[in-house]
């Protein structure tokens, strides 16, 4: 089967606008959680968020800044970072795919428009609501700009739904039904509905007067993790292809795994993540002391922690060192698992591996060498997991190149 390569990346993140600048923040252990202002958040048990920053909107035209929803206006800016980063590859559009994951899609719009047609009536709402709307949305905005015809598929799998792309990728290439693949997820979800929804459960941190430091993966005092936005696109291609209009190449994706645990809606199995994880590894062709690094799902909730932690020693043994950047950044729910393939990738490549903050208090329940101050790392490989709402388990695996 044909290697798939990493030639280009593109994100904005609460910590970043860009790659190098979400990267260099993630390694000075910044924090991109503040206190949401709007008035509306005044009556909410959980008034703290991580946003990206509006500035990402100057890369968009007027038409993508009024008639596209958040979510869609982050996937398009980071994607085109990304095929920039990638060298624009000059490759038949019938070879080009786009692969964009998401939880929620355009549920911005989606309130916004229910709003509007409860208090102005129905001629008020957009004509553009569903193609704002549509959780297929960014995937298919950005299949627009770039005009890829192998296909511009969505997976919506929850918090998996990022890594869930990148594994669909890699699947287009080693079939053979696409050279190259733009995947990743995006997220746009910080609004009273989501935001009430995920308080309902108590996932949510409610530590409303200290926002920097509500997320704490892996600590004692953890609560529920912080809602984060952005997106994180990387650019998947054939080696082949890569190497004949030579590509400067970030790593590749050898090993990836999805399975579902069939377990409870909200409450991951570690049991069934630990399969997915050693799944990943034997498509892989590794064995698990050949990974050096884990990136780590933690998303600061007290119970899907634990059940992480016990998953990565079933699967791994001794795990290598651990890093959770979501303590930065917070959850970026269907953009999670991308960033975290492009902090691995990023660590193996610069041989530097970003901290874990506020883990001031290690839960003893957690039997991991997590990484609280930037340390260096000579891995080659790198073991990235994402788990979703519905039990969704996914796991990649990637190499430097």
């Amino acid at each position: 089967m044909r290697r798939t390569v990493v030639t280009g990346a593109g994100a904005i993140t609460p910590v970043g606008g860009t790659v190098d600048e979400t990267w260099a923040s993630l390694l000075a252990g910044a924090n991109g959680a503040d206190v949401i202002t709007e008035e509306w958040a005044g009556t909410l048990p959980v008034r703290i968020a991580a946003r990206a920053d509006d500035a990402f909107a100057a890369g968009l035209s007027v038409p993508e800044q009024k008639a596209r929803d958040r979510a869609e206006q982050l996937a398009l800016v980071a994607g085109r970072e990304a095929w920039a980063s990638a060298g624009t590859p000059d490759v038949d559009p019938t070879r080009l795919a786009v692969i964009v994951g998401t939880a929620h899609g355009g549920i911005a719009t989606t309130v916004a428009m229910q709003d509007t047609l409860v208090t102005a009536g129905y001629r008020r709402v957009s004509p553009h609501t569903i193609t704002m709307a549509m959780a297929n949305g960014p995937a298919a905005w950005l299949s627009l700009a770039l005009q890829a015809k192998a296909g511009a598929r969505a997976p919506v799998s929850a918090c998996a739904a990022g890594a869930e792309a990148i594994l669909q990728g890699r699947d287009l290439i080693r079939a053979g039904d696409a050279d190259v693949v733009v995947c990743g997820g995006v997220e746009a979800s910080i609004v009273p509905l989501s935001l009430t929804g995920f308080a309902r459960v108590r996932a949510l941190s409610t530590r409303n007067d200290e926002p920097l430091r509500a997320s704490r993966p892996f600590d004692v005092g953890r609560d529920g993790f912080v809602m984060g936005e952005g997106a994180a696109l990387l650019v998947l291609e054939a080696e082949e292809h890569a190497r004949a209009r030579g590509a400067a190449v970030l790593g590749a994706v050898g090993g990836a795994a999805l399975t579902s645990d069939a377990h409870d809606i909200v409450g991951g199995d570690p049991v069934n993540q630990a399969r997915t994880i050693t799944l990943a590894l034997r498509s892989a062709g590794l064995d698990p002391a050949d990974v050096g690094l884990v990136h780590a799902h933690a998303t600061s909730t007290p119970q899907g922690d634990v059940n992480e932690a016990a998953a990565l020693r079933s699967a791994l043994g001794s795990p290598p060192p651990v890093t959770a950047t979501k303590a930065s950044t917070g959850h970026l729910l269907g953009a999670s698992g991308a960033l975290g393939a492009l902090v691995a990738l990023l660590a193996m490549r610069d041989g530097v591996v970003p901290p874990t903050i506020n883990l001031d208090d290690p839960d003893p329940h957690v039997d991991l060498d997590v990484v609280t101050e930037a340390r260096t790392t000579t891995a080659r490989h790198a073991l990235v997991d994402a788990f979703g709402f519905g039990g969704h388990s996914a796991a990649l695996v990637l190499s430097r190149d």
